[in-house]
């Protein structure tokens, strides 16, 4: 009986020591004069503040690209869209030294991770309200403080301020 209580617990102990072994997600891509917003299919380098890549697994080479922040979050809200996301990038707004042209290409950060900063005064490059994401939560706070808004998570970002 000790032995095979032995076994079980070396089986056990083997089992739980695997883990799933899961490739890492693309990294950002650079803007491109090729890069075109997803959904109003104009160069990205056309528009200002922040803007936003999403990888998929059936897409997994080439980005969709966002013009806003705002288009990218209602991507992945939307039902109609592809659910096999694999990475979202986003503009660090924090990053950015000049507000009215922020092609920070090497500025990306993971969506999930940023702190967003929303209703502020900012208007985004599609000529609409725009979450501005941060990847420090000093930088948002001290945005926040100097034009106003509030910071939220990603999935905090509520509905009715993406879809204005």
């Amino acid at each position: 009986m000790k032995k095979l209580t032995i076994l079980l617990a070396t089986v056990l102990l083997a089992a739980c020591s695997q883990t799933e072994t899961t490739s890492a997600p693309p990294p950002p891509q650079a803007i491109t004069e090729q890069a075109k917003g997803y959904y109003c299919t104009m160069n990205l380098n056309e528009h200002y503040g922040g803007k936003a890549q999403i990888f998929t697994e059936s897409q997994p080479d080439k980005p969709y690209w966002f013009s806003t922040v705002n288009q990218a979050i209602g991507f992945t809200r939307h039902p109609g869209e592809p659910k096999d996301i694999t990475a979202i990038y986003v503009t660090d707004m924090g990053k950015v030294s000049d507000w009215d042209n922020p092609h920070a290409d090497d500025a990306w950060i993971d969506a999930k991770k940023a702190y967003y900063v929303i209703d502020s005064p900012f208007i985004g490059g599609m000529g609409t309200v725009d979450s501005l994401p941060f990847a420090d939560l000093a930088k948002a706070q001290e945005f926040v403080q100097k034009k106003g808004g509030k910071i939220v998570s990603f999935d905090e970002v509520p509905n009715d301020f993406i879809y204005k």
